[in-house]
């Protein structure tokens, strides 16, 4: 029996192989995703750097795009879970409008004067509730997520302008202002916030059953219902807990405005999912991570601090996030037909 060798040829194919495949491999994780979205994030900075200077790199600058982009970004955590398990939730906005109108009320103004969290819990309530009505409609009413939350987009924001009387309601508390207007080691409150609800987002999606639960419907809704799921009561909890991020945003913007009115949030449904396609999350379910959405929100934020720093036409910014969303898609279609295939 004579004895097998290999050539060097074939050994260095084969090994370059194995190589090409383990990149892919790590391309294609959450992880290799998350890379590329920070080398994305990295190289905006760069560009920013270059083209402003100083005024890009300072701190107050800094700290001025990450506070406006914590609005968005708490919106963004709560739109995760709910496209990752395969849904939609266009309401996020005007929840945001409604929580915010019902928290300046001037009854609650007035009773919040010596207990000023009290309009922090009226805005989640409100929020809470209206993902929970999303939720019901969606999950027992068997009606498509894109038309309820359509149809409480519509709702809350014209129940936002009854109650304001369309206008703007100026916010007098002083506590609250005093809170919200604040710093903790020199970072200000609303981006603690974001980071806390973050944080928690992490956790809920990485280190609980909630989130294997959410993941498993996202990728088949029927194979989970099957394992025992109860896939209607989760539904209700997804749309409850968008809803109570909405609720949180609503008082986050009335803080840094120190107004509530029904205009707040309008078209911010859109950044939100816009975040978390960029960030990764595929928008058929199944896939999705806390961390890509965190980066997809600084990326659309750090992206327009460079056009106001150099004063660039904001219709030449909207052509350019309307373009990273389509490129993220596309990349996503790649990705699922590979998946696909290899199933």
């Amino acid at each position: 029996m004579s004895d097998q060798t290999v050539s060097p040829t074939t050994a260095t194919a084969a090994s370059s192989n194995r190589a090409s495949a383990a990149i892919r491999t790590v391309l294609g994780s959450a992880a290799g995703r998350n890379i590329g979205l920070v080398i994305a994030l990295i190289i905006l900075i760069i560009v920013g750097a270059a083209s402003s200077g100083d005024r890009f790199t300072s701190v107050a600058n800094i700290l001025s795009i990450v506070r406006l982009a914590s609005v968005t970004g708490v919106l963004a955590i709560g739109m995760t879970f709910v496209i990752i398990a395969g849904g939609i939730d266009l309401s996020v906005g005007s929840v945001l409008g409604l929580s915010s109108v019902v928290a300046t009320l001037a009854a609650v103004q007035l009773a919040s004067t010596s207990f000023w969290p009290l309009m922090i819990l009226i805005a989640l309530g409100v929020g809470l509730a209206a993902g929970v009505i999303n939720g019901l409609i969606i999950a027992y009413g068997n009606v498509v997520a894109f038309m309820a939350t359509l149809a409480m987009l519509i709702a809350a924001r014209g129940f936002a302008e009854i109650l304001s009387n369309r206008t703007t309601q100026i916010v007098n508390v002083r506590g609250f202002l005093e809170f919200s207007n604040g710093n903790f080691l020199g970072i200000p409150t609303l981006v603690w916030i974001f980071i806390l609800v973050a944080a928690a987002g992490w956790i809920l999606l990485n280190r609980t059953t909630f989130g294997r639960r959410t993941v498993a419907i996202g990728g088949n809704r029927e194979a989970a219902r099957l394992a025992g799921i109860n896939v209607k009561r989760h539904l209700v909890y997804l749309y409850a807990l968008c809803g109570l991020t909405a609720g949180i945003a609503g008082i986050m913007l009335t803080g840094r405005t120190n107004t509530g009115t029904s205009t707040h949030g309008t078209l911010y449904e859109l950044d939100a999912i816009a975040a978390v396609v960029v960030g990764g999350t595929l928008l058929v379910g199944g896939r999705g991570t806390i961390v890509g959405t965190v980066l997809g929100i600084l990326i659309f934020n750090v992206l327009t601090n460079i056009f106001t720093q150099n004063n660039l036409n904001t219709s030449v910014q909207a052509i350019t996030k309307g373009a990273i969303i389509v490129i993220a898609v596309l990349i996503q279609q790649r990705f699922a037909a590979r998946g696909a295939r290899r199933s």
